[in-house]
């Protein structure tokens, strides 16, 4: 019953909207995140009672390790598609892993953050990111190691919303805060803002560029509730941050739709994005960001039913994998193009479940293209596909 509930609603031409208010899901936690690191080992963190567990796997996910508990003190985790735990590796094998901390009151959070020197045999005591202890949303955190080994972690904050509550005057949605740790994650530098007017409760997408920087890609407001995307680079060098409009559908929604994009960096500096939006009908939108103008070559990539998709490069390929509903259950989707992103073959699934699944994560290495699927049924990584 469930599944046709959703599948009803999905396929509904009008958008049904999330808001960030909403009762917390009951099913399993399956946010987890995976990274293969130099060696090609692959490596996920997700959460279970109360701890941020990591386990690596040295046959692509036919086998893991026993889970390393990254926090000793069981502590509360939000650990859904759109906001899961993170995991990041150092130039010298560190491994970074990143999450958000509910707290006493609904739909606040802290950014949680541990690091481990010596291959995740042990884990530090776990800080908190930002200096502002405010019992607000500190959430949805993002995690990225820049081309100078920087920590640099973003995430979404309430805190000038809750300022502007305090003085009476109007505050669309949240923001975009953002930090960077200089000594491999000891410390971080005090939080930066990034952005003013972002989405309550989509993901953020981080990327590095070709020269090393950290640029984030995200849902912003602009005017009266339009929930389009921005683009900004995650400056670690004092410089002002500047976001700029990176997506142009005009989508008038008052709510968070929990959709998140993805964005993934050529060589060539080609910024190829996925993204969300229902203003006219559901569409997984597909495009190269030309911050301050409309995306170049967009193209509707899925349509109802579709969700949460990633994107990958590598040379002239480029991978899209999202989750589809249909009324047997959810379908691991993926097109593939070959041109750079001018084209793009026809869809084709990957996987099915009938049991429920986390946010698709499309992985590389060795010149070939993976996707991370957790569901209830177990984690999976699907090959997606050699490059030519």
């Amino acid at each position: 019953m469930r599944r046709l509930l959703l599948l009803l609603l999905c396929l509904a031409v009008a958008p049904v909207v999330a808001h960030e208010h909403m009762a917390m899901s009951k099913e399993p936690p399956l946010g987890a995140s995976a990274a293969f690191d130099t060696q090609g080992r692959l490596w996920v963190v997700d959460a279970a009672d109360g701890h941020v567990r990591l386990r690596h796997s040295d046959d692509l996910g036919k086998t893991f390790s026993a889970p390393m508990p990254v926090n000793a003190t069981p502590e509360p985790i939000y650990a859904e598609g759109e906001n899961r735990p993170k995991l990041a590796f150092g130039p010298d094998g560190e491994i970074y892993v990143s999450w958000s901390q509910p707290r006493a009151k609904p739909w606040t959070g802290f950014v949680r953050f541990a690091r481990s020197l010596d291959g995740g045999t042990h884990f530090s005591i776990p800080i908190t990111v930002h200096r502002d202890r405010a019992e607000i949303t500190h959430r949805f955190d993002a995690l990225a190691v820049d081309g100078k080994g920087r920590v640099v972690i973003a995430w979404i904050d309430k805190r000038d919303q809750a300022a502007a509550e305090a003085a009476g005057k109007p505050y669309l949605g949240a923001a975009v805060y953002y930090a960077w740790s200089g000594d491999r994650g000891a410390s971080f530098v005090p939080e930066r803002k990034l952005a003013a007017h972002s989405c309550e409760c989509c993901r953020i997408a981080l990327s590095k560029t070709p020269n090393g920087e950290v640029v984030a890609f995200f849902r912003a407001i602009y005017g009266d509730n339009i929930r389009d995307h921005a683009y900004a680079t995650l400056r670690t060098d004092g410089g002002p941050a500047q976001a700029e409009r990176a997506t142009f559908s005009g989508w008038h929604i008052a709510g968070c739709p929990h959709h998140g994009p993805g964005l993934a960096i050529g060589s060539d500096g080609t910024r190829h994005a996925v993204w969300y939006e229902a203003s006219g009908k559901p569409t997984i939108w597909y495009g190269q960001l030309q911050p301050g103008q409309r995306a170049a070559h967009a193209q509707a990539i899925a349509g109802a039913g579709a969700s949460h998709a990633d994107v990958a490069v590598h040379d002239a390929s480029v991978w899209i994998a999202w989750n589809q509903v249909d009324a047997q259950g959810e379908a691991l989707m993926l097109r593939r193009s070959d041109d750079g992103g001018l084209h793009f073959g026809p869809p084709h699934a990957l996987a099915n479940s009938t049991a429920a699944v986390g946010s698709p994560q499309l992985l590389q290495h060795d010149g070939r293209a993976y996707v991370a699927w957790n569901t209830a049924a177990g984690f999976r990584l699907l090959p997606a596909g050699d490059t030519p």
